[in-house]
């Protein structure tokens, strides 16, 4: 396990208390199209100085082709890690070396989509059917950088469900590909027959197996992801795993962000209030107001913050109601903090 070491290979970077070396994906906030993008990024960094942080899943085709910038990040948000959908070696290779000359700490290949959409471009859940050239993938894209290459993917798709089938995805791609970290999602994905949100819900969560995969691999790192909705469950799964994943949790439940550093990383930093965690995001929200970003762009990841406490629900309505009007600024925020009683804010 990495649990405590002092020699972590393929972690993003190392995070060191009282003598013992984490890695950064001990936790991560896992990649979520439409959520985790630069602005929630930045947000959860705030909350979290350890946690490992993914960007949105973004295609090759995209970067490649595309006529906007689907590399920016902040400096702030380190370690963040690229995850890239694509199967072509080449421009897989080619996506990577422009991630590294952007200063990613990793690259991500997305093997656990089941989205239509993905399917037709060849990409996602569906190439775990296809080993083999997952592993021209990952290989191709470590011969061209010098950052880790990771791969996440389900625990099966469709009727090819098997422990073995997963076995030898893991062998196959580890071995021939290089990769020595991987990130598995719980659950199988069916490819037809569920949309994507039913794909994170209907099939049944199988951890036992996940832990057994480790049994089965111990020399690389594995990292779990799906259900888990706590740091007590992240602890528990930590005690067979060397990282958890989390997603929808910590996105509407985004505070909880907050503890990770001292409950996982061994850290003893007094926690961010939450109204200090806004008042945080002030500076970054004014700069980005000046380029010409909409409040309502970067509020919508706040949302959360005060979930099950009381005035969560007027802060929500209030933001929603008032930060996507012309000029909206930080002031919509303070008045939303009005509505929290000032003895909860703990």
């Amino acid at each position: 396990m990495l649990n405590e070491t002092t020699d972590i290979q393929n972690s993003s970077s190392g995070v060191v208390s009282e003598g013992v070396s984490y890695p950064s994906a001990r936790f991560s906030v896992a990649p979520m199209l439409d959520w985790t993008d630069r602005h929630c990024r930045y947000f959860h960094r705030i909350l979290s100085k350890n946690a490992l942080l993914y960007t949105e899943m973004v295609t090759t085709g995209a970067i490649i082709h595309g006529k906007g910038d689907f590399l920016a990040f902040n400096e702030e948000e380190h370690p963040v890690a690229l995850q890239l959908g694509g199967s072509n070696p080449m421009d897989l290779a080619t996506c990577a070396k422009l991630a590294v000359e952007r200063g990613y700490d990793e690259i991500n290949l997305n093997v656990g989509c089941p989205s239509d959409r993905v399917q037709n471009g060849r990409f996602g859940a569906c190439l775990m059917g296809e080993a083999e050239l997952v592993a021209q993938c990952v290989s191709a894209m470590k011969e061209v950088v010098d950052i880790p290459v990771t791969v996440k993917t389900r625990i099966g798709i469709d009727d090819q469900d098997s422990y073995e089938f997963l076995v030898d995805f893991v062998r196959t791609v580890s071995e021939k590909g290089g990769c020595d970290n991987f990130t598995i999602h719980a659950r199988k994905a069916w490819l037809s027959g569920l949309s994507p949100k039913e794909n994170r819900e209907i099939p049944p969560l199988d951890y036992p197996r996940v832990y057994q995969l480790k049994k089965d691999f111990p020399h690389l790192t594995m990292a779990i992801n799906g259900g888990i909705k706590s740091l007590e469950e992240a602890e528990e799964h930590l005690k067979y795993l060397d990282g958890v994943m989390i997603g929808r949790e910590a996105y509407q439940s985004p505070y909880m962000l907050a503890e990770v550093d001292n409950c996982l990383f061994g850290g003893d930093a007094p926690i961010i209030k939450r109204s200090d965690a806004v008042k945080a995001m002030f500076p970054y929200i004014e700069a980005e107001l000046s380029k010409g970003t909409y409040l309502n762009h970067i509020s919508r990841h706040m949302l959360g913050l005060f979930q099950n406490m009381p005035g969560a629900r007027q802060w929500r309505r209030y933001i929603s109601e008032n930060a996507h009007k012309p000029g909206s600024g930080v002031e919509v925020l303070e008045a939303a903090l009005a509505k929290i009683p000032a003895h909860l804010d703990v």
